[in-house]
């Protein structure tokens, strides 16, 4: 009995990386995606695999079955009117090296992808994130959804467009990308508006999730000139601010006395900044592991 509990728990182990990257792009949250990892693995030690022939198929749909089931009861509580949500964004050294690390950038999705998906409904999400990122097929995708095969196809057919026609594509190039950043940093500690409006992009959209702290304004600004008083209210923190990959891009942290205060996640394009994603929910920040960031 204890062999066949360790050889179960060594095929899971072999398949927890793809869960875990599969519940990420479900919930935004790697908090809650580590959960939802977890509760497959009970599922799984429960019932055991006998008659499963595709176990990292089973886990697959075990694991968008749960999330499924969170983001619905995340969709119920909701009250934000303004719809202004950040996902708790990976974080990693500026100067990010090593195998470990090199995998984490590999396997990273955009922020601004990720705050797309967090736009579509709980079923548009799971048939787009389980067909179009993991190309599970739409035979499998429609029990979880209780559709059709059809209907899941359009369920991820109408998420796609969306994704298409609202996520930014950023410069390919991370070194320029990384340029602009800190030209923003630095506009921002020296309060300089022009050197601001020069890396901004004309129609750049700022979304920033303070989420139910009192101290913060959950907020969503669109153009140039609405996110430079964002930026310019910004420089009173900002010479606490620290380059970092969010997400792998390019992204600053603030953290004040130990405790941070914000991650700033940037999509830039021809050069300009077109999206900042900032995350200020203190409950959720708390729940980052910043301690790469670590002097």
């Amino acid at each position: 009995m204890n062999d066949d509990h360790e050889w179960l728990a060594e095929r899971f182990e072999e398949h927890r990386g793809h869960l875990r990257a599969v519940a990420y792009r479900m919930l935004g949250s790697v908090s809650e995606a580590d959960d939802a990892v977890q509760e497959a693995w009970l599922r799984l030690s429960r019932s055991g695999a006998d008659g499963v022939e595709n176990l990292g198929g089973w886990l697959t749909t075990v694991v968008g079955r749960v999330c499924l089931d969170q983001l619905r009861t995340r969709a119920a509580r909701r009250e934000d009117p303004l719809g202004v949500r950040v996902p708790e964004p990976v974080v990693s050294p500026a100067d990010a090296a090593g195998p470990e690390q090199e995998a984490l950038l590999a396997d990273s999705v955009g922020l601004a992808l990720l705050v797309v998906l967090e736009t579509l409904t709980p079923v548009e999400r799971l048939a787009f994130v389980l067909h179009d990122l993991f190309t599970v097929p739409f035979d499998e995708i429609a029990p979880l959804v209780g559709r059709t095969p059809a209907a899941a196809r359009q369920l991820a057919s109408r998420a796609r467009r969306r994704v298409r026609g609202t996520a930014p594509a950023a410069d390919a190039d991370r070194a320029r990308r990384r340029e602009v950043v800190d030209a923003f940093l630095a506009a921002s500690r020296g309060g300089d508006f022009e050197a601001l409006l020069a890396v901004l992009d004309p129609d750049v959209v700022l979304r920033a999730d303070a989420g139910d702290a009192p101290e913060g304004v959950s907020k969503l600004v669109r153009g140039a000139r609405a996110v430079i008083e964002q930026a310019l209210t910004f420089s009173r923190v900002a010479a606490f601010a620290r380059p970092a990959l969010v997400n792998g891009a390019p992204g600053l942290v603030t953290a004040r006395g130990g405790r941070p205060f914000s991650v700033m996640g940037f999509t830039v394009a021809h050069g300009r900044i077109i999206e900042i994603n900032i995350l200020a929910d203190p409950a959720r920040l708390s729940r980052l592991d910043l301690t790469l960031l670590d002097d």
